[in-house]
């Protein structure tokens, strides 16, 4: 089966972050198993949803990690050329949800298994892909976790994301938390009898604001745009009419932070000023929604120099987007990122990839292949 054929399967599976993804799992399980029996379905706690890892080669020695995701964001634009679940080929263009973020990854990584499978492989060619990477890399840590009863301790994880097929060393890591603010309601008219949960959240927005601008005056990273870390709040909600204290409002706050700066430690100060309303009588509840660290792989790491001469590209110092690869180095394997496509048609109406993409990322996983032949 040809990769843009396995992209067209892929692709029919509305596998959206936060749902269950079995159907998916499960083609592509039956499909991996008629080359290796080394194929295993990891169900994550959630009950409805699974990782999914293969090995093609010795298992008992160290080698590659392919991983990528199988979960997509929604499809609900309305200016969707077309059914986003069904492949639709234009001249050198393949459109749907997931075509770069990034389904093609994966279609390329299973084009290549034939070949793969019919090699003598001195060191193994892991496939690990991860559930609800689109919610803040949930998937991948139970994965990782799972690694040493799996296989011997990879060399390298190459994170298909979108890159135009240029590798790509370092992003920056992210840490996003919601913080609920629960007052007492009552008539707007008699405001010393209720607790209005709109200003104290207000209290909070105004420390944020202030800790994004602080960031904005270093540490710096010159690799990154911008070359700082950042913080923002990102949704808000609250009230149910003008005339009614509102006895309830909610925020969601994100970081981003550049390699040597922890995520969660840029949430810390909202968290701290959140808790500091429960004196005056409120309810607080800190929720973390999603943490991943950065990644920051050096330039002349060995796993650097391999896809320096599988991709016959420079590698691109740093993105600004985060990816599974962080995790995969805070479990001390080394990690970078390379895969078609562009991430900049991800989340968006009429979704595509070039073929020659595909192609491309195919023959760079079928060329390391070939490197790892006896």
């Amino acid at each position: 089966m040809q990769a843009i054929e396995i992209l067209e399967k892929l692709v029919a599976f509305p596998s959206v972050v936060g749902q269950a993804n079995g159907a998916i799992v499960e083609w592509i399980r039956a499909y991996v198993a008629r080359f290796t029996q080394e194929v295993t379905i990891l169900p994550g706690p959630e009950g409805d949803r699974s990782n999914l890892f293969a090995t093609i080669g010795p298992k008992n020695v160290p080698g590659y990690v392919l991983s990528g995701h199988m979960d997509v964001v929604p499809a609900n634009e309305p200016e969707w050329s077309s059914n986003p679940f069904v492949l639709r080929t234009q001249g050198d263009r393949l459109y749907g949800r997931g075509t770069s973020d990034m389904k093609s990854f994966l279609a390329a990584a299973l084009g290549a298994l034939p070949q793969l499978a019919s090699r003598q492989l001195s060191q193994p060619i892991h496939f690990a892909f991860s559930y609800d990477e689109e919610a803040g890399c949930r998937g991948v840590p139970h994965l990782i976790r799972r690694l040493p009863e799996l296989c011997a301790k990879p060399e390298g994880a190459i994170i298909g994301e979108p890159s135009n097929m240029r590798a790509i060393c370092a992003h920056k890591g992210k840490a996003a938390a919601r913080v609920e603010i629960r007052g007492q309601s009552g008539h707007s008219s008699r405001p010393d009898q209720g607790l209005n949960a709109i200003h104290a959240m207000t209290e909070i927005l105004t420390d944020a604001v202030a800790g994004a601008k602080r960031l904005a005056f270093g540490p710096f990273d010159p690799a990154f745009e911008p070359p700082y870390s950042s913080l923002q709040a990102g949704t808000i909600k609250g009230g149910q009419a003008v005339n009614i204290i509102p006895d309830l409002c909610a925020a969601e706050f994100e970081a981003r932070a550049i390699p040597g700066v922890s995520p969660s430690a840029l949430l810390a100060p909202i968290k701290e000023k959140a808790e500091s309303l429960r004196s005056r009588g409120f309810q607080v509840n800190w929720e973390p929604m999603s943490e991943y660290p950065a990644l920051s792989l050096a330039s002349d790491a060995p796993l650097t120099q391999l896809l320096r001469e599988l991709t016959r590209q420079q590698p691109l110092a740093a993105v600004s987007y985060g990816t599974e690869a962080g995790l995969y180095q805070g479990a001390g394997i080394d990690a970078i990122i390379c895969g078609p496509g562009d991430i900049s048609r991800a989340h968006r109406p009429d979704e595509f990839i070039h073929r020659d993409e595909l192609i491309a990322c195919q023959s760079m996983i079928e060329a390391l292949g070939a490197r790892l032949s006896r």
